[in-house]
């Protein structure tokens, strides 16, 4: 047998080659196992660090200094901006406009995406076709669908008010009158969205299991009753994430009330000012950013506590049915 400078044959030193190389290896798998993971979902968080969180932090920054375009940083003022915003008028307009477009636009909006996911959920001919033809409307611009339906809601000669006049009711003032406004506002909104929540609902409810519809057909119930008795509890989660979205972009809407006149201020009373378009006034009218930070800190703790409060009412619902 060969033995070697340490004093060991060549075949116990292959073993504890082995032994060390196979014991390596098991040391990388189970890191392997613990940390890929992590790594996979990594990018999101990297992302949402620099596009979110960041931003979100900055933002809290400026809201307590004096901040303008020109001069930068100011003085530290701590919570002035945010008392300042409180006691000016038109931040209530605005967040009673805000409000106001939220409620006619969401509701409607979830009511009818969801009966036009029911629609396309049943046997249709070319269902192909009818399911991405509710989606045309969220794929043309902001911009054009605004401009479009501002000449439809004209005042004086806006096809909306010709088609009422040729039924005998006077002219309504869609961009004078605040709630006229409103209701143009919500219907670009949900012209643009109610296609693209249909498709999300319809995309839950055929995830459904049909033995669920095939018993119920068989103990006499209708397409009435299937559709209160299986469907919307199945979809909880879904009209959850449905509810919160909306929300979210509910409350943060700027281009349809940006874009549904020539000046982009909210109307000549603020008829239609956001608070998003007040924000945009602070910053880039008045070029007090710190004023629009706060803002823009007060509009994201204001989605924050409606999205809690949509997130509980729901899951109460869910368990009281």
């Amino acid at each position: 047998m060969l033995t070697t400078a340490t004093g060991l044959s060549a075949p116990i030193q292959k073993k504890q080659r082995s032994v060390r190389r196979i014991a390596f290896s098991q040391t990388l798998s189970r890191w392997d196992v613990k940390v890929s993971p992590y790594l996979y979902i990594s990018p999101f968080f990297i992302l949402f660090a620099i596009t979110g969180l960041f931003p979100l932090v900055y933002t809290a920054w400026v809201s307590v200094h004096e901040w303008n375009l020109i001069g930068g940083q100011g003085d530290f003022v701590g919570f002035d901006n945010f008392a300042f915003v409180l006691s000016q008028p038109p931040f209530w307009i605005a967040l009673r406009n805000t409000f106001s477009i939220f409620l006619i636009s969401a509701v409607p909006q979830i009511a009818f995406a969801l009966l036009i996911a029911a629609v396309l959920d049943r046997n249709l001919r070319a269902k192909t076709f009818w399911r991405m033809g509710v989606l045309l409307p969220y794929v043309v611009a902001p911009v054009a669908v605004t401009l479009i339906f501002s000449n439809m809601f004209g005042d004086q000669y806006g096809l909306i008010n010709n088609l009422l006049g040729d039924i005998g009711i006077d002219p309504i003032g869609w961009h004078s009158e605040v709630l006229p406004s409103h209701i143009a506002i919500a219907t670009m909104v949900n012209f643009r969205w109610t296609g693209y929540t249909a498709l999300i609902l319809l995309a839950a409810m055929q995830a459904i299991p049909r033995d669920y519809y095939e018993a119920a057909m068989i103990d006499g119930a209708g397409i009435v009753r299937q559709f209160f008795s299986i469907t919307i509890p199945q979809l909880r989660p879904t009209l959850i994430f449905v509810i919160v979205t909306s929300t979210i972009g509910g409350l943060q809407i700027f281009d349809e009330p940006r874009l549904y006149d020539s000046v982009g201020q909210g109307g000549a009373s603020s008829q239609w000012m956001t608070i998003t378009i007040y924000l945009y006034n602070l910053g880039w009218g008045q070029l007090n950013f710190g004023r629009a930070a706060a803002v823009a800190w007060l509009l994201f703790l204001i989605i924050v506590i409606v999205g809690l409060l949509n997130v509980a009412i729901t899951r109460s619902i869910a368990k009281a049915s």
